[in-house]
Formats: structure tokens, sequence, C-alpha cells
């Protein structure tokens, strides 16, 4: 196996209509794969795998009107509460619908998104506290349950809100819009209110800062202005305002 060879299997599976990210995944599970048997000394030693460029981290988010348009656009109840609580958590589309009831706690305000059942991944969940709004909307599907399941219809446990949820998109007239924009959007609001980037990254459930710090980090508000007071230190000392604003006058 050489790199002409892995190159060209990433290219064409891309050309064949897969995304960057998805021919990468498949990338670093045929290396991880490769040296699992050099390990193992089935093969004498691992070839190089070289992986496709990452895809640049999505900039959708919606603005706070656009989240109550969404919100608003939601004509079953179930995809207007999956809506609300993946704005009021920041979790993946498959830990909400995922999730039972007996991993919320209402009066201690905490839901569990981890699953017990299930090995610790690289995507990971959190336990994340319940804010007001979200608990009264928790509190009515609650009162109105059928199932075990928080995400539920008809009786049954909702396998995906593809459809629900595309259908809110257009009633509120967004564009751009999947499930996982909330997710984005959770975490945007949350940089641009301030809120640490470690924090954010234990909100999202993530073992470290640095995909929050690639995709978030810009959104903060104080994202790079101690280094920038640092320079303007010096600056200042060569070039004073009020210089400045002199040599502006006698230039006007």
């Amino acid at each position: 196996m050489t790199d002409r060879e892995c190159r060209a299997y990433a290219q064409k599976r891309m050309e064949s209509g897969i995304a960057a990210s998805t021919a990468r995944t498949e990338m670093q599970a045929l290396r991880a794969a490769l040296r699992w048997a050099a390990a193992q000394k089935i093969i004498a030693e691992c070839p190089n795998v070289p992986l496709p460029s990452r895809s640049p981290p999505k900039e959708r988010w919606l603005t706070r009107d656009e989240a109550h348009a969404l919100i608003d656009g939601c004509e079953a109840f179930h995809i207007r509460l999956f809506v609300i609580l993946a704005l009021g958590t920041g979790a993946r589309v498959s830990a909400l619908l995922e999730l039972p009831w007996s991993r919320i706690d209402m009066d201690r305000r905490i839901i569990d998104l981890r699953d017990p059942g299930k090995a610790r991944t690289a995507k990971g969940r959190a336990r994340v506290p319940i804010n007001d709004g979200l608990l009264a909307t928790l509190q009515e599907a609650y009162a109105i349950r059928e199932t075990d399941w928080v995400i539920e219809w008809a009786g049954g446990r909702v396998a995906s809100v593809k459809r629900g949820f595309r259908a809110a998109t257009i009633r509120a007239g967004l564009e751009g819009v999947t499930p996982h924009t909330l997710r984005h959007t959770a975490a945007t609001w949350m940089a641009q209110a301030g809120v640490p980037l470690w924090e954010i990254a234990g909100f999202l459930g993530h073992s470290n800062t640095s995909m929050v710090e690639e995709t978030y980090a810009h959104h903060s508000p104080g994202h790079l202005k101690g280094a920038s007071r640092v320079l303007d230190m010096t600056l200042l000392q060569q070039f004073p305002v009020e210089r400045v604003n002199t040599s502006i006058r006698k230039r006007q």
C-alpha cells in the first residue's frame, strides 16, 4: 500500500459524492486497523496512510430571533421539545433521541446525557444543568408522557427528527439549518456571552478544549484582546493618542 493509492482512494470516494470528513474517517479506520495488525505482528510494519484535509468548521448558527422563529414553526410537540432541549443542553441529536426520563432529575435540575450501557468514546456526553426555560418545557412533556423516552411520538420512541425539523425550518424561513445546527448554536451563544472555553467544552462533553478553541474562540468577546493590549501598550508609547490627533489636525 502506497501514499498514492491511499490518496487516489480518498479522492475517488469524494468524487462519488461523500463528504471529505467521511473519507477522512474511513482512512482513519484503515490506519488504526493497520497499526493494530503491526502491533500484533500480523504484518511486518504499518504503512503510512495519508488523511484527507479536515473539512472547515460549519459557521451556521441561529440568532435569538431565528431560534424563536424555529420554535414557533414546530407544529408537532415532540419536534418543539427536541429543539428546546437541543438549545438548552447543546447535546448531540443521538444523545437526545436516546434520552430516557430516568436520567432527568427535575428536583436537582440535572440531565445526565451519558448512557451507562455504552462505553465512553471520543464523542463524549455530559451531565448538564436544567435552566428555567428548559425546566418548564420538561415539566410539560413529563405530564403528558406515554413512554419512558423523553422524545416520543404516537406512543413510541422517535428514531429521527429530520422530516419534522425540516418542515419547521421551512415554516420559519430558515436555510442551511440542520438538527446539528442547534448544538453549534448553543456553543456559539455561550462563547458570545464570555463563558470560558473550558466550561463550554465540559458542557458539550469534550475531554479537552482544542475543538472548542478552534471553532468557537473567535465568538468570545475577549478573544485575543489580552494579546492586543500588550501590543497596544508598546504602540501608545511610540504613537501617543494626543500626538496622533495633533498630526491628523495638521494634515486637515
